[in-house]
């Protein structure tokens, strides 16, 4: 997080983080942001948040907030982003992984992965309802536009 705020700093955003564990506490952050406006929402990839698409896509658009998301589920849900590992790939290499080590190698010897396929999701009728227009070019870099 101090990567996070210098690097917001130095490029003239002001950043905060806000913790929700329960669904109230999430109905509590949107109630602190209609006192205290933000520009736009970030939600951190948490099984929590995604159980509770439904809940952020209606209050990110009630209070008029664009809203980026690190799976793709939540911008089906009505989020406007996400920009995340595709998590296909991912659950098919944990497939891998599980076979490899039910025939027998030691999960010791296995190398450490890390996500290589990403995917952009963009949800435009969520655009079209914030009044935001989509720049062309990144409308072009999507991996699925949700029209």
């Amino acid at each position: 997080m101090k990567e996070v705020n210098e690097t917001a700093r130095a490029i003239g955003f002001d950043i905060r983080v806000i913790n929700a564990r329960t669904k109230d506490d999430i109905d509590a952050v949107f109630g602190d942001l209609a006192r205290e406006p933000a520009d736009a929402l970030f939600v951190a990839g948490d099984g929590l948040f995604l159980s509770r698409r439904v809940q952020f896509a209606m209050l990110a658009m009630r209070d008029r907030i664009p809203s980026s998301f690190v799976v793709r589920e939540q911008v089906e849900a009505g989020g406007l982003m996400s920009y995340g590992a595709d998590l296909t790939d991912m659950f098919r290499q944990t497939g891998i992984y599980a076979g490899r080590i039910l025939k027998g190698t030691k999960p010791a010897d296995l190398p450490v992965l890390q996500s290589t396929k990403f995917e952009l999701v963009i949800n435009l009728q969520t655009a079209k309802s914030l009044g935001l227009e989509i720049p062309p070019a990144l409308l072009a870099r999507a991996d699925e536009v949700i029209e």
